[in-house]
């Protein structure tokens, strides 16, 4: 039974062990409980965690990087001197989009150190777009709605391409991502 509930498990990670119940129950033996199913695989090394995130990159887009980064290898210091490098980032008001975890002595659950505060609906958050160069910190621009590529555009006409020419003249190179509202 421990075997064939470490292979389920092995073979899909993500499995809950409701899932592992069924896919090892069969007709002539007991049915194990599910938490005798998580106590075998914590036994065995297998405890239940937050996976890691990561950005779903493309094998076509991952090449790309790769080859673009092995074609700047050489690039020192001067070569950068003229590259403006933008992204967005979100930033919550109050609290967090992630689940948070905590751990507390049994029957302490209601104890002000072991609270998380809410407010209702989420608190709202600020988007913003920013930029830098070798040399500077650029302006920071509230994004307003939703980001398409008219508010995008709308930025980098009238708040990058000033700051950029104010700091770095007229020849500077501006970085971007990948994102679809970028082309």
């Amino acid at each position: 039974m421990d075997r064939n509930i470490l292979r389920a498990c092995r073979e899909d990670p993500r499995r809950t062990s409701t899932d592992i119940q069924v896919s090892v129950t069969s007709p002539n033996e007991p049915v194990p409980s599910r938490r005798t199913i998580r106590r075998r695989l914590q036994v065995s090394g297998l405890h239940g965690r937050r996976p890691v995130k990561k950005p779903l990159v493309s094998l076509k887009n991952r090449k790309a990087r790769v080859e673009w980064a092995k074609q700047h290898l050489s690039w020192g210091p001067r070569e950068w001197a003229n590259h403006i490098w933008s992204d967005e980032s979100k930033f919550n008001l109050f609290g967090t989009d992630g689940i948070q975890w905590i751990r507390h002595p049994i029957g302490s659950r209601y104890a002000p150190q072991y609270q998380c505060s809410t407010v209702k609906h989420g608190g709202g958050s600020v988007m913003v777009w920013g930029c830098f160069s070798d040399t500077s910190m650029g302006p920071l621009k509230r994004i307003v709605g939703t980001m398409d590529r008219y508010v995008y555009e709308d930025i980098l006409e009238n708040t990058m391409r000033p700051w950029a020419r104010a700091n770095l003249g007229r020849l500077w190179v501006f970085q971007q991502d990948n994102d679809s509202k970028h082309t």
